[in-house]
């Protein structure tokens, strides 16, 4: 059963086809099923609302609808995630009942359930816009790799952070944890519907992160501090990572 606070939540997937270093990414098989399959699959195992899948092509649309998963059709020529789920939000809740967006990455096929949950704790509070997730840096070199992006935020609780500044640079500077930035969001719907109608900002133009945008314009963003990074498939390598991961789940799942 899901929590009464979060009855009025849509989780939104934004699949593309196009990659340039895994093309067909989204179908690619992982024990069995498509990936996009696998992600809807986390995602309903989180039990936090109705899960969608917004797609830009019809092999993709199939796979989802014939796995049993609400798919939606949305335009090829969105920039971004988060164009993508708005559009979707558009024409999967015309009447504007879901409260509460989550945008979980198509490319996220290991993601822990409960991270998916995490990200709604944030919107308890309700001056926080925006929730995304994070988790602290324990690999020296992550430290400085401009692939892993930061978060330099203000410490609410042991578990919580609002944040001030996201970076591909090592911050903040001096002794302490640093945090590295998981893009799973949960957008309150006010908060979405306003963040794709801005223009990309100057900081989000320079860091090439589109979340500055909304610290721009002066939206609040708190942060909820997992254990683990989900694998996210961009590469070959990470495909085979990922297959190595759920193979072994369902593995053990039919042998216990």
């Amino acid at each position: 059963m899901a929590d009464p606070h979060i009855a009025n939540t849509l989780v939104l997937i934004p699949a593309r086809m196009a990659s340039t270093r895994l093309p067909g990414k989204p179908l690619a098989d992982i024990a069995g099923l498509p990936m996009i399959v696998q992600v809807a699959k986390r995602a309903s195992e989180a039990n936090v609302g109705r899960v969608i899948v917004a797609v830009d092509d019809q092999a993709v649309f199939d796979a989802v609808k014939a796995a049993g998963f609400d798919v939606v059709m949305t335009g090829q020529h969105h920039q971004s995630g988060s164009d993508r789920i708005y559009e979707a939000l558009t024409k999967a809740d015309p009447e504007g009942k879901a409260e509460v967006i989550i945008n979980v990455q198509g490319d996220l096929p290991t993601i822990d359930p409960e991270s998916i949950r995490a990200s709604l704790r944030p919107l308890q509070d309700p001056a926080v816009d925006i929730a995304t997730l994070t988790v602290e840096i324990e690999d020296e070199a992550e430290k400085a790799n401009p692939n892993v992006v930061k978060i330099v935020g203000s410490p609410l609780t042991k578990s919580r952070l609002r944040a001030l500044y996201f970076t591909r640079a090592t911050a903040p500077h001096g002794v302490g944890p640093l945090f590295h930035h998981i893009g799973l969001y949960a957008y309150r719907r006010a908060a979405l519907e306003r963040f794709v109608k801005l223009s990309p900002s100057t900081l989000e133009k320079r860091e090439s992160l589109e979340q500055l945008r909304a610290l721009e314009a002066g939206m609040r963003i708190d942060v909820e501090i997992v254990k683990t990074v989900p694998l996210g498939v961009d590469t070959p390598t990470d495909l085979e990572k990922a297959r190595a991961i759920l193979g072994a789940k369902l593995l053990g799942a039919k042998q216990g």
